[in-house]
């Protein structure tokens, strides 16, 4: 993830590759420009264009299987500056690890 355009501090002991993608449940605004796959595409309860989420509530561009964003390089502008182990980041995984942290629910689908 770009931290060029941050100036806050970045804890680097944050790493996507050893969290539990919990970046994926927060909503996310769809700006001019961004270039997010059609099938990823939603629209919030006013009309604005987001990424879908899941029935689960987690991003549909989640792979379940990696914890990985399956468009990556397509990814929103948002996402993209999203900076691992900055304060937004750090917050949110604060959140989740608290006292009643929920489980990822992981849904196998079969390919067919």
């Amino acid at each position: 993830m770009s931290t060029a355009c941050h100036d806050e501090p970045i804890d680097p002991a944050i790493q996507c590759a050893a969290c539990e993608a919990v970046c994926c449940r927060l909503p996310v605004l769809l700006l001019p420009g961004d270039s997010v796959p059609l099938w990823a595409q939603d629209q919030d309860e006013h009309g604005l264009d987001i990424v879908a989420k899941a029935d689960d509530g987690w991003c549909v561009a989640l792979d379940r299987q990696t914890m990985r964003c399956t468009i990556y390089a397509r990814r929103p502008q948002i996402c993209a500056d999203f900076a691992m182990g900055g304060s937004g980041c750090r917050d949110e995984r604060e959140a989740w690890s608290g006292p009643a942290k929920p489980s990822i629910p992981i849904r196998v689908v079969g390919c067919s």
